[in-house]
């Protein structure tokens, strides 16, 4: 038999037999990276691999179609697995809940992986408190136009704020276009306090870093600025954790840096490849996490100080949903990014001289969770063009419902009982 029709292959992993299924599948064809490739990168970084994960439910990103093709999110344990896989049951406020697998050590990292985990997205609580986050996390995510230079200004000042309020920060590339910071606490804290103790964060870095920085939630609001995103911890939030592979065509890795390193790096200098020379000879520079354990109390003092955060306008008719304060049109509803681009070149090849006005953040592109997978909106944002010049909303140049398939007949939602 062929090395390319093994169908499966079963490696050890610390005395345990893990069963990695279509093992010279070509996840990554530009580098040329299989699916066991991706597995023995996980398992030769798994010291700071695990840091980030272990003892913590999971979601499941599983990329079963190749990365050219949507992820599904997986809450729920698969019920066919080791008896070694842990989990832990997660209970969210719509009343659902979910037994989330719990990665405990390597040979559960490679099983994870072997599922077509990508990338890993623990939650921020250990498996033995789940209702106190361990883990406060910065998410340092630039608009369109923002170039390098100015995240890394503005995450020196989301560490400066860290310090000044007692907490350690430890600073890691997101494997996309931003940096991820990630800062130990003691788990005393709900998942409210937490978010609110990160959203003072995130407006104490707007007030030191005007124009850098927003700690606007609203897409429209934010101009060309680093989004310092507090909602990442709110309790149904998981991000890609340290030593993830993202699916990007170059294999990018989320990586871990010294605050040294911080302003001469570049997420693209960090793949799969080059991590594992780099974790080869120097480690892993978060290795100290654990051992920095800090408090809130500083930044929910702050919170105190800073009082609410102002609250968008509602709508006058009737509904209580938010009304924007910018001239919003939205373009497109699409299963895909790229159905979604494609109606929006449709939209620009109408509409030129409004495209010529348009600055890089004026258009907005969102990932949308759906029940178990994204789905993409387009909207442009008319700020820049004269009153008199702007187009009328249009029928969507793609409209694709995410939920028709939980509407009864008369157009009313009824979701399952129980997530994914």
């Amino acid at each position: 038999m062929s090395p390319a029709a093994r169908a499966a292959e079963v490696i050890d992993v610390g005395g345990r037999e893990v069963r990695i299924s279509h093992p010279d599948k070509l996840v990554f064809p530009e580098p040329g990276l299989t699916k066991l490739d991706l597995v023995q990168y996980y398992l030769t970084v798994a010291d700071g691999a695990l840091r980030g994960v272990a003892g913590r439910p999971m979601v499941l990103k599983r990329f079963v179609k190749g990365i050219d093709q949507e992820a599904f999110f997986q809450k729920r344990a698969p019920e066919k697995r080791p008896d070694w896989i842990e989990t832990a049951t997660l209970h969210y406020a719509s009343g659902n809940s979910a037994e989330e697998v719990v990665v405990t050590d390597a040979a559960a990292l490679a099983w994870v992986v072997n599922l077509g985990c990508i990338d890993l997205n623990p939650h921020p609580v250990r498996a033995d408190d789940l209702d106190h986050p361990d883990e406060l996390r910065v998410d340092l995510d630039p608009m369109p136009g923002v170039d390098w230079s100015q995240i890394v200004d503005v995450a020196f000042v989301a560490r400066d704020v860290l310090s000044d309020h007692g907490l350690v920060g430890w600073p890691k590339t997101s494997g996309s276009r931003g940096i991820h910071i990630s800062v130990r606490i003691a788990p005393e804290w709900s998942f409210t306090e937490v978010r609110l103790a990160a959203e003072t964060l995130a407006r104490e870095v707007e007030l030191r870093a005007p124009g850098l920085a927003s700690a606007r939630w609203w897409k429209e609001e934010r101009g060309e600025s680093v989004f310092v995103d507090f909602n990442q911890n709110a309790k149904d939030r998981t991000v890609a954790s340290a030593y993830s592979v993202r699916a990007l065509p170059d294999a990018r890795v989320s990586t871990p840096l010294d605050w040294s390193e911080v302003a001469g790096s570049r997420p693209e200098r960090f793949t799969v490849a080059t991590v594992l020379e780099r974790f080869a000879e120097r480690g892993d520079p978060a290795a100290g996490i654990d051992d920095a354990v800090g408090r809130l109390d500083g930044l929910l003092r702050l919170a105190e100080e800073l009082g609410p955060a102002e609250k968008p306008p509602r709508g006058s008719d009737g509904s209580g949903r938010r009304q924007s304060t910018m001239p919003l049109i939205e373009i497109a509803r699409a299963k895909t990014k790229e159905e979604a681009l494609e109606g929006l070149e449709r939209w620009k090849a109408r509409h030129p001289d409004v495209v010529a006005r348009l600055e890089p953040a004026d258009v907005l592109v969102d990932g949308m969770r759906g029940t178990s997978s994204l789905w993409y909106r387009i909207r442009v944002n008319l700020q820049h063009v004269a009153e008199a010049d702007r187009p009328a909303q249009e029928p969507l140049e793609v409209d694709y419902d995410p939920w028709a398939r939980y509407r009864d007949e008369d157009g009313t939602l009824s979701f399952p009982g129980s997530p994914s």
